[in-house]
């Protein structure tokens, strides 16, 4: 079905079928994702446009339709048992999710929603349905992708099934806007997917200012007060979900390299990890303590539950530094909230961090996952207080250039853009792989 090309944009389908907005990022799949629909979601409703967020019910309790701002409401549908599903079991559930979300649509008027906006590749095969159904345009978002992720997997960790990395290139092929994190993003995206340039556009994740920006006047030495953490310390902190595509292990063997070298670093260094188990991580929800205790840096290293963004910026702004060691990231706004609060970032070069993290000014890249070449780094920027403290001051001017607002702006050109295309049909035949 073709969509009403130049039909004005006034109410948005989100979709996130696997995660919920009102989950707390941090354990399970909820994430960078999560926290990327909720702020975008407000800030689009601020511009006049309503978004209805739908995503799969995970408990009986909670309730059918949440309001998670004005304009903004978070839909829950029922597909599949509640509980005792992992990610790698719901493309069996799309299409119940497809029927209930329909069902939704058919009790609003004729023409309800104006476009589809979903994110990771399960909403995105919704989206082709829901979409091709309403003669909506479609516009996608990533976020992952499997053909990335496989081409760096941690030790250990699971490659992507082919179902996964198939559905990504029919989702691709379906539609009508493409919205990639970074430039480099985009280059992968017609690289690995041969997505068509022309229907790719950049908009970089933003960082919630009025959050994380107020973090960083008010002093580290009043975030460590709060979270009863020694004044003088050195804090090497790790925020995210524990899974190997994170990388939270090579920190630590990291800590382990730089304190078997620099014994006199010991005293005084606190190695935060707040997050919980995620993915194959869950298999083994202990492995990072027991990791720790081998590794003998168990007396430095507190494991933290997943914080809430006000709880997480205190966190953030009582670091010395802020480390991000991950296979891959599509952009990677655990830096980003960082550096808002006012704190470097050390951080693999991979994906969209070399956007997110400007080397040797705001932070610093660091080449490879060598435990003994992060030791190095580590130990260079913590001989350096100066240093830190220019890359502090540097990170807040950095990051006040990403604010959500901003993001916002911009989906909405995409939004008009999307709407002025003609429709784009998926011909399965057309596809590589």
């Amino acid at each position: 079905m073709l969509h009403d090309v130049g039909r004005p944009v006034r109410r948005v389908a989100m979709l996130s079928l696997h995660t919920s907005p009102v989950e707390q990022p941090g354990s399970g799949d909820a994430g960078g994702m999560n926290v990327y629909v909720s702020e975008l979601s407000k800030r689009l409703a601020a511009r006049g446009i309503e978004v209805d967020v739908y995503t799969r019910a995970t408990s009986s309790s909670a309730p059918a339709e949440h309001r998670l701002a004005d304009g903004v409401n978070v839909r829950s549908v029922v597909a599949g048992p509640f509980e005792g599903l992992v990610k790698t079991d719901l493309p069996g559930q799309m299409c119940p999710f497809v029927r209930e979300v329909l069902r939704t649509e058919a009790t609003f008027p004729h023409g309800h929603y104006d476009l589809v906006h979903s994110h990771y590749w399960l909403s995105g095969q919704v989206g082709t349905v829901l979409a091709d159904r309403w003669g909506v345009p479609l516009v996608h978002a990533m976020h992952t992708m499997a053909k990335v992720k496989n081409a760096s997997l941690a030790e250990g960790d699971a490659p992507e099934p082919a179902t996964r990395v198939i559905g990504e290139q029919q989702v691709v092929a379906a539609s009508d806007v493409l919205v990639a994190n970074t430039a480099d993003e985009a280059g992968q995206l017609i690289d690995l997917y041969s997505a068509p340039q022309q229907r790719i556009r950049v908009v970089h994740p933003g960082v919630d200012l009025d959050v994380f920006g107020a973090a960083s006047t008010g002093g580290r030495t009043a975030a460590r007060r709060r979270l009863g953490l020694p004044v003088g310390a050195r804090v090497l902190l790790f925020v995210g979900r524990l899974q190997p595509l994170k990388a939270p292990d090579v920190l630590l063997r990291g800590v382990a390299a730089l304190l078997a070298a620099r014994p006199d670093l010991r005293t005084g260094l606190v190695v935060p990890v707040v997050g919980g188990p995620s993915g194959s991580g869950t298999d083994h929800p202990d492995a990072l303590a027991k990791l720790a205790t081998r590794l003998g840096i168990a007396d430095v290293v507190r494991m933290v539950a997943p914080a809430r963004h006000d709880q997480l910026a205190n966190w953030y702004a009582a670091a010395t530094m802020v480390c991000v060691p991950s296979y891959s990231e599509s952009f990677g706004l655990v830096a980003l909230e960082a550096q808002a609060c006012g704190t470097p970032v050390v951080a693999a070069r991979v994906g969209g961090l070399p956007v997110a993290v400007r080397d040797g000014v705001t932070g610093a890249l660091v080449e490879g996952h060598n435990p003994h070449v992060w030791a190095e780094q580590l130990e260079r920027l913590l001989d350096r207080p100066r240093l830190l403290q220019a890359m502090g001051d540097a990170a807040t001017r950095h990051a006040a250039g990403f604010g959500w607002d901003r993001t916002a702006e911009e989906t909405v050109r995409v939004y008009r853009d999307a709407a002025l295309m003609p429709a784009v049909g998926a011909d399965p035949l057309a596809m590589t792989s």
